[in-house]
């Protein structure tokens, strides 16, 4: 006999902790089936931490969802009695005119929110780990910080646990089919049935929704720990996280935090495609060099010794805009997928917006932006 539950969650990472511990809070029966570990470093969500920041350049409708986000990590930092979003600050930086600095001022005055606008010297003087070229332009909002990423999720599944659901790790969906008005899903061990699927899959979402195969596409992606000369010049007192458009592309960083280095990123790295199954997990002294060309250039005091090396993914949406709706055809089913890189900030209101959507159908939050009829 197959077991029976309210909702399934497939993908217990970021977005999927949260949206258990948002199902079982509400007194549904739920099951979270993890393909990997609890948490891991197979996907989108290790390495530390991630960037949060209210200063939104992709879309000023995002703002009203960030602020109910910080507010549902100042909540899931109550119940697991440890701090999880670390406000220190947050550049987004672009020469004059471009759309990361332009949207970036456009979303915080639109939205009423505190910001500084500061020229290249103005940042350097400020925060001397940085070094803007000429002509470069800063927007300081000092609500930005990061999240504890691996933390948060084992704070969400401690949190689910504790509300009555249950979490399976290293158990692999197989296949999902669509019965009567729920679902029946099947794994490498048993067998379930459900009136509602939640489909939170990261870079694995398109092998579990087939309609997403075009529209969530995982891609390569590197980070790199640098240990910088002058380390007091790179901690989280001085050194506010960035968002930075250079000539050489986009880049984002952190201050020295929970491992040894100064840690930077590249958008779309090598913009490499990848299959999650079979991506390239080593990483390539070309992987190191993309990234210390900019250090060398912008952060030149954190351009020392190598401390790690790491890949992980994003999954891309056509228009880097993220994914969160049900399933066309398929009202028994939510998908919240496509993150592009920028997703993982969003994490605890997902877990609301998906808790919505599974049990009653729609939300109060505005997600027309998100919606997967856009395609």
């Amino acid at each position: 006999m197959a077991q029976q539950f309210d909702c399934i969650v497939i993908g217990v990472g970021g977005m999927g902790s949260s949206a258990v511990h948002n199902l079982a809070k509400r007194g549904q029966k739920v099951l979270g089936l993890e393909k990997f570990d609890i948490p891991h470093s197979e996907g989108s969500s290790h390495g530390v931490n991630r960037i949060i920041r209210l200063a939104y350049y992709e879309h000023p409708s995002y703002v009203p969802l960030l602020r109910r986000a910080y507010e549902m990590w100042s909540e899931i930092e109550m119940i697991a009695g440890e701090q999880l979003l670390y406000k220190i600050g947050s550049i987004d930086t672009a020469p004059a005119g471009h759309e990361v600095f332009e949207g970036s001022l456009e979303s915080c005055l639109l939205h009423d929110l505190p910001h500084e606008v500061l020229n290249h010297q103005q940042i350097n003087d400020r925060f001397p780990g940085y070094k803007m070229p000429p002509g470069q332009m800063g927007l300081y909002q000092k609500d930005g910080g990061f999240v504890l990423s691996e933390r948060s999720i084992v704070a969400y599944v401690n949190a689910a646990v504790a509300e009555g659901a249950e979490i399976h790790a290293r158990e692999t969906v197989l296949k999902w089919e669509p019965e009567r008005a729920g679902v029946r899903v099947y794994t490498d061990r048993f067998e379930y049935t459900a009136d509602r699927l939640v489909v939170t899959a990261g870079a694995w979402a398109a092998g579990v929704v087939s309609s997403l195969k075009e529209l969530a596409i995982p891609e390569r992606q590197v980070l790199a720990w640098l240990q910088p000369e002058e380390p007091s010049l790179f901690s989280p007192e001085n050194f506010p996280v960035f968002n930075a458009y250079f000539q050489e592309g986009r880049y984002y960083g952190f201050p020295i935090f929970g491992i040894p280095g100064f840690k930077i990123g590249r958008y779309h790295h090598l913009e490499e495609l990848a299959d999650p199954d079979h991506v390239k997990r080593g990483v390539t002294q070309e992987d190191e060099d993309i990234l210390r060309v900019a250090v060398a250039r912008y952060f030149p005091k954190a351009n020392g010794t190598l401390m790690t090396l790491k890949t992980c993914l994003f999954t891309n949406t056509p228009d880097d805009h993220f994914i969160i709706d049900l399933v066309p055809g398929l009202p028994q089913v939510t998908v919240a997928a496509g993150f592009s890189g920028h997703g993982f900030k969003f994490a605890s209101v997902v877990g609301e917006i998906v808790g919505d959507l599974a049990i009653n159908g729609k939300t109060n939050h505005n997600i027309d932006l998100l919606k997967i009829d856009r395609f």
